[in-house]
């Protein structure tokens, strides 16, 4: 039923609020079935603050009434305090540094009495605002090589500090405001770069170093004997060739065993080799023989979360054996499945048809997403709304790919799905803000 105060619902798209809450509604039931111990009290265990789906349910609380009081602010407020906001996360993100506590490998966390705060969940938030003013401004020429860097360097710097701070995976979403760009004027050809580079990359991980050159050298070849009438007469064509295959040997020997050796931790590394198959090189291995020093306990199957987690939601079938009767799940056969893995928790409960209703509604959350982008008729509006969208979607695809074995572990979590109050948090912000944002949308913000 709609509020009857026309100041509050005109112009609101309820759409987007019913899927929130059947997707938080899903979370819920998803952490308790993972969570609840038999024997108590359930309407105890849910009003108590002990229990994980108790706390994610005061959590949702918090975000909801949190995002209604965004539905009654200006929308002008977004735009005004884009810059002010972004400032404020970099500040937070620095402030990690001398007062975070080290949690399960990362050091991006600040502990707040009982709560944990990851300051680079909320900084998504401001990134999003901070780049859709950015490209609204009247001077923005972003078809300038210096517009385009200046906003790369809005959307990454937040992410090289979440680098420093061990949370590697999480680094990554800051990557998805590239879809932002490209739908603003980004020239395609950066992004086909950026794709090529990952193949090379992925081809450094299945092919051994001699054969990629052999490889990389061949096609070099043929691209200039196929090209040899246009750098006949246009001899810079020539020389930009050898570039691009002097650039590929370079990442191929140079950068990536670098970024596998001084970068990245040896867990990453093997997470990364276990996705595509392979054991992880010698060199690499003595590279993090450090690491290897200080462990005292026996070496873990790098591959055990993934593998519980496919045996889970294959054990689902077709219609599932109901959340409290899973095995896998239920007894916690797979770590940390309130949280990262929470998807096979779904895939066990509910099953085939479980999943492809959760999967439908992301779908359909990031279709209606689009749609209100494209209607909107401030380049700010529609940046923000291209912005949720592209978060939205990172999350989710690199979340199921990796509960699934189709990408590694990096430990993101699932929108409004997985445990987490300031993933919950973040991500109820950032879809009202969109919310009021578009019930706005005959406004012209910059």
């Amino acid at each position: 039923m709609r509020p009857q105060n026309p100041a509050i619902s005109k112009g609101i798209d309820w759409s987007l609020v019913w899927i929130y809450l059947l997707l938080v509604s899903i979370g819920l039931t998803a952490i308790f079935a993972a969570t609840y111990k038999e024997g108590d009290a359930v309407v105890q265990s849910f009003i108590g603050f002990k229990t994980d789906y108790s706390k994610q349910f005061y959590f949702f609380i918090i975000s909801f009434v949190l995002g209604f009081v965004i539905l009654l602010t200006d929308s002008k407020f977004f735009s005004a305090t884009a810059n002010l906001l972004y400032a404020m996360g970099i500040f937070m993100l620095l402030l990690v540094f001398p007062f975070h506590s080290p949690i399960k490998g990362t050091e991006s966390i600040i502990k707040l009495g009982a709560f944990n705060f990851q300051p680079a969940e909320l900084c998504k938030i401001f990134v999003a605002l901070a780049l859709s003013k950015y490209l609204s401004r009247p001077e923005t020429d972003f078809t300038k090589t210096r517009s385009q860097l200046i906003a790369a360097g809005i959307a990454l710097f937040p992410a090289v500090l979440t680098i420093m701070q061990s949370e590697t995976g999480l680094a990554l979403v800051y990557f998805a405001f590239f879809i932002v760009m490209y739908r603003e004027g980004l020239p395609s050809a950066i992004l086909v770069i950026g794709f090529s580079a990952a193949a090379l990359i992925v081809a450094t991980l299945l092919l051994e170093k001699i054969t990629l050159a052999i490889v990389l050298t061949s096609l070099m070849l043929l691209v200039v004997w196929f090209t040899r009438r246009w750098w006949k007469r246009k001899s810079g064509l020539l020389y930009s060739i050898i570039f691009v295959w002097l650039l590929c040997v370079g990442i191929q020997f140079f950068v990536v065993p670098m970024a596998f050796k001084k970068v990245l931790k040896l867990y990453q590394v093997e997470r990364i080799y276990s996705t595509v198959g392979k054991d992880v090189p010698a060199e690499y291995v003595e590279a993090h023989s450090n690491e290897l020093t200080k462990k005292t306990d026996k070496k873990k199957d790098i591959d055990y979360n993934v593998r519980q987690s496919k045996i889970a939601i294959g054990s689902g079938g077709v219609l599932g054996k109901g959340l409290m009767s899973a095995t896998q799940t239920r007894y916690d056969f797979v770590p940390e499945q309130r949280t990262d893995f929470i998807f096979c928790t779904v895939g066990e409960g509910f099953g085939f048809a479980g999943s492809f209703v959760l999967l439908g509604l992301y779908l359909l959350l990031l279709f209606r997403i689009v749609t209100i982008a494209e209607r909107q008729r401030s380049t700010f509006s529609r940046s923000y709304a291209y912005g949720v969208a592209s978060v939205f979607f990172f999350h989710m695809a690199i979340n199921i790919a990796m509960t699934i074995g189709l990408a590694p572990v990096i430990g993101i979590p699932l929108p409004f799905i997985s445990y987490g109050g300031t993933s919950l948090l973040t991500f109820t912000i950032m879809l009202f803000i969109l919310i009021r944002l578009d019930a706005d949308r005959q406004m012209v913000l910059r």
